[in-house]
């Protein structure tokens, strides 16, 4: 028996050992997920925090629920560590790391890289390799597997190497990791075959696809529609205010139509790790094969702008009030990405807040999701949530909705705010009691 006939026993009878490395947003409830299914499970993690929290069951995102890690903590079939050393123990590796855009927005794929290598110093006979971070076509095949495998073939080295894109949405109680089907496509016919067994065990419908780098495409394509239509009625959005057209009630209304639209709505901007990201490492490969996207790189300069655009909505309606921008207080609600969630990544708010304050603004945040910042890669703002209150709210010249979080009291807001820069269309019910306070953007 062959070394990957043996995986295929293992991930059959439940005995294989699974790693998952990177317990973030989408490695952590994967791993639950391959948890309890029945196999061991390895936890990586670079962050000693995580590692620490995990190991005595604490709770680092909400939105799993509260029971998941000490759950994970009280079984004898997990176990966290930051050691790559104990890649070598693991029959399959599904990596789940970061995969940013670099300062001039072209791909950053060092985690997956030094991951990989990590991996192929480890490396043994009979084990599969998955890769679920976002990235571009071809990335599984060239650069992820060559870090794996260096100059040799995954098959001679009898491992096998495949790709399945993550589609996780923090937050939507409607779905789960073990609901979403799930699309996998290995370098070869064995491994779409090995990494859909083990997925099968853990994910109510897998999808097998002909490669890699249809899996690939595939995430591309999801996330890509999603970026496009968004920075569609983001477009329309700054021509419908300049009309005085209420764009949400335009969308509302051309949703009525039974067939042939979707609605999509417009914001601050993008947030999220797949789709503002996404766009530019699809250019940036369109480019490498000579290919030019100007439609999808549209779509990413169109969402990028839009943080621009509210601080200049901001700057107008204060400076038609009499209070110029540079030295004014502006509050911004919510710092997460989404509603109801404290997850940050690729926030618009951030930029938001950068761009106030390079103007002069006095700014501050609420947000119970977030208690307070950290440093990032490309922000640290050094702030800490304020508690909205009356007083709160009456010292501000403006305050800007960046997220709806259901938490808030909007009709406080409504009540005492001076100058409501509403990008969520939040206040619409309480429109009346804020007439001639209220800004869309």
């Amino acid at each position: 028996m062959t070394p990957l006939e043996q995986l295929e026993r293992r991930i059959t009878d439940g005995s294989a050992v699974v790693g998952v490395v990177g317990l973030g947003y989408v490695g952590l409830p994967l791993a639950d997920a391959i948890h309890s299914a029945g196999f061991r499970v390895i936890g990586f993690d670079s962050d000693p925090a995580k590692i620490e929290a995990l190991n005595e069951g604490q709770t680092y995102l909400a939105h799993l629920g509260e029971s998941l890690s000490p759950r994970l903590a009280a079984s004898a079939r997990f176990e966290v560590t930051g050691d790559e050393a104990r890649f070598a123990e693991c029959n399959a590796i599904v990596v789940c790391v970061p995969t940013p855009l670099a300062p001039d927005r072209t791909p950053d794929l060092s985690l997956v890289v030094e991951t990989a290598r990590a991996i192929g110093r480890a490396l043994r006979p009979g084990q599969l390799i998955v890769l679920e971070s976002t990235t571009y076509p071809g990335t599984t095949r060239t650069e992820f597997a060559r870090a794996v495998c260096g100059e040799k073939d995954p098959e001679r080295l009898g491992v096998a190497i495949a790709y399945s894109p993550e589609r996780e949405d923090p937050g939507n109680l409607d779905h789960t990791t073990r609901s979403i089907p799930k699309l996998v496509g290995g370098l070869d016919e064995r491994a779409t075959k090995l990494a859909a067994a083990l997925y099968s065990r853990a994910i109510a419908e897998v999808i097998p696809v002909s490669s890699a780098e249809v899996a690939e495409s595939a995430k591309m394509l999801e996330n890509i529609y999603r970026a496009v239509n968004i920075a569609l009625v983001n477009e329309m959005k700054t021509v419908f205010d300049a009309m005085e057209i209420d764009v949400w009630e335009v969308v509302r209304a051309a949703a009525t139509k039974p067939f042939g639209f979707t609605p999509f709505w417009p914001g601050p901007g993008l947030g999220g790790h797949c789709i503002p990201v996404d766009p530019f490492y699809f250019a940036w490969k369109a480019r490498e094969v000579g290919r030019p996207t100007r439609f999808v790189e549209l779509a990413g300069e169109v969402n990028h702008a839009m943080p621009g655009y509210v601080v200049d909505r901001t700057a107008s309606v204060l400076e038609e009030a009499g209070v110029a921008l540079d030295g004014a207080s502006v509050l911004v609600l919510g710092l997460a990405y989404k509603p109801d969630i404290g997850d940050v990544r690729e926030s618009p708010s951030f930029e938001l807040i950068r761009l106030l304050r390079e103007r002069g603004a006095r700014v501050s945040y609420s947000d119970p999701h977030v208690p307070k910042t950290w440093k990032m890669r490309r922000y640290d703002l050094g702030l800490t949530s304020v508690t909205l209150g009356s007083d709160v709210l009456r010292s501000m010249d403006a305050v800007v909705i960046a997220t709806a979080h259901r938490s808030f009291d909007y009709g406080l807001l409504a009540e005492h705010a001076q100058l409501i820069v509403d990008t969520r269309d939040a206040m619409r019910q309480y429109e009346p009691a804020v007439r001639g306070r209220l800004v869309r953007a």
